[in-house]
C-alpha cells in the first residue's frame, strides 16, 4: 500500500490549498456548537474523520454527551441516523439485516438493518459478542455488507461512531486489534471543564434532549470541496519518512507487543493532511502529525502484559514515541 504524493503547487495556488478544508471545519464547528458544548477539539477530530472517511471510537464514562454528539452530527450533515445498542444477545443479522420471505413476490427479499444509515452510533460496542463485532469489519472497511451471497452497498458517507466505557469490564468483550485498527481515531472523553459544564446546565439542564432543535444542514458541496482540496495539500517524502519512523519506533518499543500497522501509518498520514488543511496550510508539517498522533495511534497499540500490570497508559507510550523519533527539518 502506497501513499500518493501530489506535485507541489505554485505559490499562488498553494496559499489557498487548505482554504476549503478550513471552511468546512469552521462550518461544522458553528453547527455542532449550537448543541454540543466544549472547546471544539472533539468536533475538529470528527471533522478530520469525515474528511478522510474514517470511523471514530468514543471512550468515556456514561453521561458525557456521546449520543448527542452523534445525533447532532447526522442532523448537521442532513443525513440519516441510526443507533445500535450493544448487548450480549445482539446478532449479526440484527445489525446487517436479514432476508425475509415476501409472499406477494414468492421469494426472499433483503430487509436492511440499522447499518444502512449515514451516521451509525454503536453504543457500548464492547458489550456486543465477537460475532457481531466481526460483522462490522466488512462494513467499516469496504462500506458494504454481505448477506446470503449478496452484496449491498452502504451510503456513500457511511460513518460509524462507536462508544465504550473503559471503566466497566463485567459483561464486555474487548475489541480485537483487527477491529480497533478500523477506527481512524479514538477520542477520550473526560469530564468537561467547570465553565463548559456550567454552560451545559444552563443550555440543556431544564429541557429534555427531544426538545433540542436539530442543527441546520450543512451544504453538501462544502464537504465535497474540502475532500477534493485534500489532494492539493503537499506531503513531502520527509513527512512520509517521519510517519514511518514513528511506526517503526512503536514496533520496537519494549513495552509494546503489537505496534502501529501499515494501515495505521496510512491513517496517521491522512489525518495529519486533514489537520494541515484545517489550519489553512498547503503542506503537512511535523506539528500536524503530532497533533493527531494521540487519537490515531493510542488505540492501535497492544501493550505487553507487564506494562498493563504496571498501569502504563497507551497515551504515555505515544508521547514517548513522538519524543524519541527525529523530527525532519
Amino acid at each position: 500500500m502506497t501513499q500518493d504524493v501530489p506535485v507541489p503547487m505554485s505559490d499562488a495556488g498553494a496559499a489557498s490549498a487548505g482554504a476549503p478544508v478550513a471552511a468546512f471545519e469552521r462550518a461544522l464547528q458553528a453547527e455542532l456548537g449550537k448543541i454540543v458544548v466544549g472547546d471544539g477539539r472533539h468536533v475538529q477530530s470528527i471533522a478530520i474523520a469525515l474528511l478522510v472517511r474514517g470511523h471514530v471510537l468514543l471512550q468515556g464514562v456514561p453521561g458525557l454527551g456521546k449520543t448527542l454528539l452523534a445525533r447532532s452530527l447526522a442532523a448537521a450533515l442532513g443525513g440519516t441516523f441510526k443507533r445500535i445498542q450493544g448487548t450480549a444477545d445482539l446478532m449479526p443479522g440484527d445489525v446487517i439485516g436479514v432476508h425475509v420471505y415476501d409472499a406477494a413476490r414468492s421469494n426472499f427479499v433483503f430487509r436492511p438493518g440499522p447499518l444502512f444509515a449515514d451516521v451509525v452510533l454503536v453504543d457500548e460496542i464492547n458489550r456486543a459478542g465477537p460475532k457481531t463485532q466481526s460483522a462490522l469489519l466488512e462494513a467499516m472497511e469496504e462500506r458494504q455488507v454481505s448477506s446470503e451471497g449478496e452484496v449491498f452497498r452502504l451510503p456513500q458517507d457511511f460513518m460509524v461512531i462507536a462508544t465504550q466505557n473503559p471503566r466497566e469490564f463485567e459483561g464486555t468483550y474487548p475489541l480485537p486489534e483487527s477491529q480497533l485498527d478500523r477506527f481512524l481515531m479514538r477520542i477520550d472523553l473526560t469530564y468537561p471543564a467547570p465553565e463548559f459544564e456550567a454552560e451545559v446546565l444552563r443550555r440543556h439542564g431544564l429541557q429534555a434532549d427531544a426538545s433540542l432543535a436539530p442543527a441546520r444542514q450543512l451544504d453538501a458541496a462544502t464537504m465535497d470541496a474540502a475532500r477534493a482540496a485534500l489532494g492539493s495539500i503537499f506531503v513531502s517524502p520527509a513527512m512520509i519518512a517521519y510517519v514511518l519512523g514513528i511506526a517503526n519506533a512503536s514496533r520496537s518499543h519494549p513495552q509494546v507487543s503489537v505496534g502501529l500497522s501499515t494501515r495505521g501509518a496510512m491513517m496517521l498520514l491522512r489525518a495529519a493532511r486533514a489537520h494541515a488543511g484545517i489550519r489553512g496550510a498547503d503542506h503537512v508539517a511535523p506539528d500536524d502529525v503530532k497533533a493527531v498522533a494521540p487519537a490515531v495511534i493510542a488505540h492501535r497499540l497492544s501493550l505487553t502484559a507487564e506494562a498493563a500490570l504496571e498501569g502504563l497508559a497507551d497515551s504515555t507510550v505515544v508521547a514517548e514515541l513522538l519524543a524519541s523519533t527525529a523530527v525532519p527539518r
